[in-house]
Order: C-alpha cells, then sequence, then structure tokens
C-alpha cells in the first residue's frame, strides 16, 4: 500500500476512532470468539492459528477484552 506506519495509523484513526493497534486488536478477538466454539481445537491452537507467538498472550488478551478466558468464555455458551 505504500503507507509510512504513521499515516496508516492515522487514517484507522480518523474511520474508526480507534487506534490502529485497537483495530486489529478487535478483529482478531471477533475472529477468537467463532474459532473458541470449535472443539477440535485447543486454546494454543487458536493462539498460533491467530498469529500469536505465545498463546499466554492471546489469553490475556483475551480476558481482558472479553472479560472471561477463551475457555471460560467456550463453557459458558
Amino acid at each position: 500500500m505504500h503507507l509510512s506506519s504513521n499515516y496508516f495509523g492515522d487514517l484507522v484513526k480518523k474511520e474508526t476512532g480507534k487506534s490502529a493497534q485497537e483495530y486489529i486488536q478487535n478483529k482478531l478477538i471477533d475472529e477468537a470468539k467463532e474459532r473458541v466454539f470449535d472443539p477440535k481445537k485447543s486454546v494454543s491452537e487458536i493462539a498460533y492459528e491467530l498469529g500469536f507467538k505465545y498463546p499466554q498472550h492471546f489469553t490475556r488478551l483475551f480476558k481482558q477484552r472479553v472479560g472471561h478466558s477463551p475457555s471460560e468464555f467456550r463453557n459458558l455458551n
């Protein structure tokens, strides 16, 4: 796209009202909410599929944004 990271961040902020990081993390969590219901996949597998290097980081972000860990969310719904 030939945009600087700062310019890209400014465009995302202007269009969404959120920082680029917040916007991307929200999209990841939305996708994670869908994938967590696949009983064949572990939370670690989902984390790796979504590009997280460490499943613990995924679990921490998920809990921060959703209020429940991925496992708890899976069991509640």
